[in-house]
């Protein structure tokens, strides 16, 4: 299946926020036309460590006025404000709209493991990471700009075979897919009133 050059792709990225004095923390979505045009900006907030990402996000997506029109959903990591994970499996079958976790390394499990024990429902944590299935990986090589090396991601609703062909759509620029890198931006000047650094 060919994915077309234009498909609309929702990029989710969380802002950064403090454990120490944050509750919640702000969800920034952008939806791409591919890598080159930015249609929609969407928002919400998550409980940090909290357990409604899922739902929160199944509820941004299906209440867009352009849900019919995604194509493909994106996350920067399958956690958003520290350990809150998101169910992408549910995420797929309550919108209908195929879900890519996008991770720049391997995911060091034994730690993330580690972590979780400071939760009294840490393995359930756990658990929901586990499901997000198979870690794939992706290797990105531009030569025009220099960059050569692997991504890793996660997927929902798809088959790795199509989640290359959208990688490699949209991490066009880097090793960072556009709509993920924006949605960065996006959280981080809302927080700080101007982004910082790079995606």
């Amino acid at each position: 299946m060919h994915v077309k050059s234009q498909i609309r792709i929702l990029g989710i990225d969380g802002a950064p926020f403090n454990r120490e004095t944050d509750e919640r923390v702000l969800v920034a979505g952008v939806v791409f036309r591919g890598a080159d045009y930015l249609d929609v900006v969407l928002s919400t907030k998550v409980d940090v460590d909290g357990t409604n990402a899922t739902l929160k996000l199944i509820k941004l997506i299906n209440e867009s006025r352009i849900k019919e029109q995604l194509r493909f959903v994106l996350f920067d990591g399958i956690a958003l404000g520290g350990f809150n994970v998101v169910n992408i499996n549910s995420v797929y079958s309550e919108t209908k709209v195929p879900v890519i976790v996008f991770m720049r390394e391997m995911p060091d499990m034994p730690a993330i493991k580690n972590a979780l024990k400071h939760f009294e429902d840490g393995e359930l944590r756990y658990d929901l990471i586990l499901k997000a299935g198979k870690i794939y990986w992706y290797n990105i090589n531009n030569k025009d700009l220099g960059k050569v090396g692997k991504v890793y991601f996660q997927i929902a609703g798809t088959s790795a075979e199509m989640a290359n062909k959208v990688l490699k759509l949209t991490c066009r620029h880097g090793f960072v897919p556009e709509p993920l890198r924006v949605a960065h931006l996006v959280a981080q000047g809302m927080v700080f009133g101007e982004s910082k650094g790079r995606a």
